[in-house]
């Protein structure tokens, strides 16, 4: 796990170190064991190393081949079958490391190595011979490329501040009310877009070949598979799809265990988690070193309980970690590390348990991506349950979301006003529209009432979902756009900032795209079955977990914001409020403040959208304002 950075001169100047220096040192976290910068011809490759995979000289970074050089951040998982292949061909390797693998492929296949390449990775990889750079970023998007380009050059690096260090990248806000209106429906950008002008992310699956001829354009070198269809199966169908997936995803956490440094895992005592953890102990002979992390303020955020059970169960060496109220705090350290303003909050214990696993191992796998490829959200179950009852009137519904809106909200996980008038709010909207307003932050009309004058006149945010998800609204167009949206644009941010911000690698072996793409042969039934989210996956874990932990209430990554906040609205006040914040003019003022005295008596909880508003403000004050890019 490492970062990249570098540019490549259209007309063929010469790059020089120090215009690639800085952009490394702002991303030293990202590879805090070695260093170095390569200048060719017209491409400079600059590298920050982790050092996981062959911890000799002959490892170092960027790697060069005669006339190849490349710049590289990830896991090649399959590497050791590829080099076996290739040695079948007389290439004597210089190294035991995964990055010689994608050169040597490289010279073998040209751009057609990417389909052989198994594993997470963003690289950058220059042909001297060919004066071409190739761009790419792995198939499901959890490593991050971003990259600015004008008439002259294309800048380009793991994350975007390091961009911004570039002489020739400006730095300027791309918020106007569009943007704006993205933010707070999504919580987040959704990519390519970014927070900046001029500033873009590489697709998932996609690369960029740039030549002199100064064409930037990325294109996919795969695609998402279309999930199926619910269809009528037979127990015999179903014992032998639930065998291929036992298999496959046993493949998927064994190669993930690839390493030459220490091993741990992240262990909520979910499913997800919990199910990998039990398929690691399957693989490794040693006991293996597990994380987890609660919370203080409100025991209904709290799964540490169950992540212990599971530790128990399975023997390993465990360390709980409780945070506290006073983890808001670290609102500014995340704003830095994410570049962008970024409105899950469950980015603070993410960062905490990544820093307290850090201490320990060098490489943690993960349970992400399960719920996206299972059906394992509620609102999935949400989307069926309004289906069934179409018959009903949406006016119904909004009646009911009307009358559920004068109740006080509570701000525990499980509130039972906070949830049902979410429910009934999404069911009174078309499809598309419903299951959309159930994961949105700010729901039209709260939109349009914080921006005032300057909101959009339609709903920008719903309008661009609804576009994802296409003509379709059933369970597998559902699964589909979570995987491209909700999955590399937050979760998958969040897990790498939050644990490359401590030089931890992450792996998540639900996310192998062999995986994914027989996952995606399981037909929706077998995924949500009446109201039993994640089904078959259920059924393989019976093998290893015991039903209170298979089937227990799901339960997110999500902290007591609300709580937090609700003790601690001086601060609030004084950041959103203050001068500096209004002369911004984003926002409508009254509108602004009635939000704020509403979550501080206890009316609504706006803890999420206020988490959101607070983590733009830091965003300007950090990357706008500052006469300098400064870690706070």
């Amino acid at each position: 796990m490492c970062g990249i950075a570098g540019v490549f001169y259209f007309d063929g100047s010469l790059p020089s170190e120090a215009e690639i220096a800085p952009m490394l040192e702002a991303i030293f976290h990202r590879g805090p064991d070695q260093g170095g910068i390569v200048i060719d011809a017209a491409c400079g490759l600059g590298n920050r190393r982790l050092a996981i995979q062959d911890l000799t000289p002959s490892g170092a970074l960027p790697m060069r081949h005669r006339d190849l050089v490349v710049a590289f951040n990830g896991e090649i998982y399959n590497h050791p079958r590829l080099r076996r292949m290739i040695e079948m061909d007389g290439v004597r390797y210089h190294s035991e490391s995964d990055t010689e693998t994608l050169l040597r492929l490289y010279r073998r296949d040209g751009l057609n190595m990417l389909y052989s390449l198994r594993g997470m990775f963003a690289f950058a990889l220059w042909d001297a011979s060919e004066q071409r750079l190739l761009l790419a970023r792995d198939r499901l998007g959890e490593k991050p490329l971003y990259y600015y380009h004008d008439d002259e050059k294309i800048v380009f690096a793991s994350e975007i501040k390091a961009l911004l260090h570039h002489p020739g990248v400006p730095r300027e806000s791309a918020f106007d009310a569009h943007l704006l209106a993205l933010y707070l429906g999504y919580g987040y950008i959704p990519a390519p877009l970014t927070a900046f002008k001029g500033i873009k992310a590489l697709l998932p699956g996609h690369m960029i070949v740039v030549s002199d001829r100064k064409v930037v354009q990325p294109q996919p070198y795969w695609l998402l598979p279309q999930p199926a269809r619910a269809a009528a199966t037979t127990d015999e169908q179903e014992t032998h799809k639930c065998q291929e997936l036992s298999e496959a995803l046993g493949e998927a956490v064994k190669q993930a265990l690839i390493s030459d440094v220490p091993l741990g895992a992240f262990l909520s005592g979910g499913l997800d988690s919990s199910l990998i953890v039990a398929l690691m102990t399957r693989y490794q002979n040693r006991t293996i070193k597990t994380f987890s992390i609660g919370f203080s303020g409100d025991d209904s955020f709290d799964e540490t309980g169950y992540a212990q059970q599971v530790a128990m169960l399975l023997g390993t060496d465990h360390t709980a970690f409780t945070v506290s109220p006073q983890a808001f705090s670290l609102a500014p350290l995340l704003v830095w590390h994410h570049d962008q303003p970024f409105a899950d909050s469950s980015a603070i214990p993410t960062y905490l348990v990544s820093q307290l696993t850090r201490q320990q191992v060098t490489v943690a796998l993960t349970g992400d991506g399960g719920d996206e490829l299972f059906a394992g959200y509620e609102r999935f179950y949400a989307h069926a349950l309004v289906q069934r009852m179409s018959a009903l009137p949406r006016s119904l519904w909004g009646g009911v979301a009307s009358a559920v809106s004068h109740l006080p909200e509570g701000t525990g996980y499980y509130n039972v006003i906070k949830r049902a008038g979410r429910f009934a709010r999404g069911a009174s909207l078309p499809p598309a529209l419903a299951y959309f307003d159930w994961i949105r932050l700010f729901n039209r009309d709260q939109i349009s009432t914080l921006l005032g004058k300057s909101a959009p006149s339609e709903d920008i945010s719903g309008k661009a979902f609804a576009a994802f998800l296409g003509q379709q609204v059933d369970l597998p167009d559902l699964l589909r756009v979570n995987m491209q949206t909700y999955l590399p644009d937050d979760l998958l941010i969040k897990t790498d900032r939050s644990s490359m911000a401590v030089s931890l690698e992450t792996r998540a072996p639900f996310l192998d795209h062999w995986l994914v793409e027989m996952a995606a042969t399981i037909p929706a039934n077998l995924k949500l079955k009446g109201s039993t989210t994640k089904y078959l996956l259920k059924k393989i874990a019976a093998d290893f977990l015991p039903a209170e932990i298979i089937h227990r209430q799901k339960h997110g990554f999500g902290v007591p914001l609300g709580t937090w906040l609700r003790a601690d609205m001086r601060h609030v006040r004084e950041l959103l409020l203050d001068r500096t914040a209004r002369e911004r003019g984003l926002f409508d003022t009254s509108a602004l403040s009635r939000m704020i005295e509403e979550h501080a008596s206890g009316q609504r909880d706006h803890g999420g959208r206020l988490w959101s508003l607070l983590t733009l403000e830091w965003w300007h004050r950090l990357f706008i304002d500052a006469p300098i890019l400064e870690k706070p």
